[in-house]
């Protein structure tokens, strides 16, 4: 439409006019189009206001409706019968085709979207996840690219050694079977109740962690059983939204590829010992990057530094989109310097889309507490 505007204003003037020089007005009633004739007004040695007057008086043709000069602008109004027939003519043609580019050239877009926790509920924060991730994927597809769609999910962690032990103590299968989700949020509230009391729990969730690391087949079991309960629970959320995925590769698929990486960092001397933790210095206005604990198990970013070298080396990404609330902003911008450190100049790649945090009487939701 704009070309269009382009070649009926060429009709009328002299002066060469550019797709780029009409602009789109910020209210409807301004109109469809604007022409700024400020630029002409040296040539011709006349205000933009005249300028503006002479060539919406001129302004006549099949496609426009009414042209007016307002404050240096000709404000153009489209007729909307010949606009609306050529568009509905265009979607029967076209069908669903209609609206679609090549302009991504097949090019790979990773979008890590979703990503609910194992064993916890599908949280607002996780829907809206699921919700903008989806409409992204389909805009891109629109736009020629092939998006991949991860389901990062969240399933590995010191909760899931906090887990195991609430449920060795308090566990029955029955129940679990029956509801998965309430009841393993049930388990993992009334550790962190009793743990206010004994705190040795907390030292033996670490350590139950550190087994499920370690590839402890007993432990697997049960955290390979609690992972397939509740992915059937999210299914179903799944499914009535239509959304499905590429990839369920969680972090807990990282497990076994963070060595080499963790090695890699220490080869390239980026690696700084701090309280027994391992660390990256990525900067004085960014808190340093933790990669191992002092137990030597490691962290989300450590999973996340993994995940990203291996989707790249998988998928050859042009652009790799994570769908994350805003809180998560320091842990992306620590998470690209040290991937920009290690030498990989893809990191600049990678893009975190934030949202807003939803609130409960000012205060964060949490799944530890009722």
């Amino acid at each position: 439409m704009k070309q269009l505007v382009v070649d009926i204003l060429q009709n009328f003037t002299s002066e060469i006019i550019e797709e780029n020089m009409i602009e789109v007005p910020a209210y409807a009633h301004l109109g469809d189009y604007a022409l700024p004739c400020f630029s002409f007004a040296k040539k011709q040695r006349k205000s933009p206001h005249v300028i503006a007057e002479e060539l919406a008086t001129r302004l006549k043709d099949e496609n426009i409706e009414n042209a007016k000069a307002v404050n240096g602008y000709v404000n153009i109004f489209m007729k909307r019968v010949p606009f609306t027939n050529s568009v509905l003519s265009s979607i029967h043609k076209e069908g669903v085709q209609y609206g679609s580019s090549y302009h991504g050239a097949g090019d790979i877009v990773t979008i890590d979207m979703s990503s609910p926790n194992i064993a916890k509920p599908f949280s607002m924060g996780h829907l809206r996840s699921t919700v903008i991730g989806n409409s992204i994927a389909l805009l891109l597809e629109k736009s020629g690219y092939k998006p991949i769609k991860i389901n990062h999910l969240g399933d590995w962690g010191t909760q899931f050694g906090k887990l195991l032990v609430a449920y060795h103590l308090w566990g029955d299968k029955k129940k679990v079977e029956k509801a998965p989700i309430q009841t393993l949020l049930e388990l993992y509230i009334r550790f962190h109740k009793e743990a206010e009391i004994d705190e040795t729990l907390n030292d033996k969730g670490r350590a139950a962690f550190k087994s499920l690391e370690d590839g402890e087949p007993s432990a697997l079991a049960l955290w390979e059983w609690f992972r397939t309960e509740s992915l059937k629970e999210f299914q179903k959320i799944y499914d009535l939204l239509g959304v499905t995925f590429d990839s369920y590769q969680g972090e807990a698929f990282y497990n076994d590829k963070m060595d080499p990486i963790v090695d890699e960092l220490q080869q390239k001397k980026l690696l700084i010992e701090s309280d027994g933790a391992l660390v990256v210095d990525v900067g004085e206005n960014v808190p340093p990057c933790l990669i191992k604990k002092s137990d030597g198990a490691t962290l989300y970013a450590t999973r996340d530094i993994t995940a990203a070298i291996h989707r790249k080396k998988n998928y050859h990404f042009t652009k790799s989109l994570y769908i994350v609330g805003n809180e998560q902003s320091l842990h992306f911008s620590q998470l690209k310097i040290v991937l920009n450190k290690m030498g990989l100049e893809w990191s600049e790649a990678i893009q975190h889309i934030s949202f807003g945090l939803i609130l409960k009487n000012g205060k964060k939701l949490s799944t530890r507490k009722h």
